[in-house]
């Protein structure tokens, strides 16, 4: 069975509708495809809680970093995964422990873990996988903006 094979509706609806990222990897460095992701959701108005346990304590992007997803203060709508997919499925498994649960598990270009995916969705998530927000909304347009 294909997992986390999302129609361009529903990657749409995704991106619309975010108001909460933990975003799982990020970096500090400006050259890091995180970097720039984390800058563009910001830029979107968008929560963005960068986790890093190298980087805890410290800020990215003026964002406080935690250490793991269950630092993160309050609830999250999405985990934006820029890990490796062999990391994934332990990522996946930390979101799903969450409470309450993130809607979507984002794995960004490159990463796949159909295991971990079947287990999200299972518990009711959805899961887009290999595939870059910043990318997709530039594809889709206007139906992936801000619904604010």
């Amino acid at each position: 069975m294909e997992h986390g094979g999302q129609s361009d509706a529903a990657i749409a609806a995704i991106l619309r509708d975010a108001r909460s990222v933990a975003l799982v990897g990020a970096s500090a460095d400006p050259s890091r495809p995180s970097h720039g992701v984390m800058a563009w959701w910001l830029r979107r108005g968008v929560r963005v809680v960068p986790v890093n346990p190298g980087l805890a304590g410290g800020t990215i992007l003026g964002q406080p970093v935690v250490g793991r997803l269950t630092d993160v203060p309050g609830p999250i709508d999405l985990v934006d995964v820029f890990r490796r997919s062999d990391a994934a499925g332990a990522v996946t498994d930390e979101a799903l422990a969450l409470d309450p649960l993130p809607r979507v598990i984002w794995m960004q270009l490159g990463v796949r873990d159909d295991a971990a995916a079947a287990r999200a969705e299972a518990a009711g998530l959805a899961v887009v996988m290999d595939r870059c927000p910043v990318i997709e909304a530039g594809r889709l347009g206007p139906a992936a903006a801000m619904a604010r």
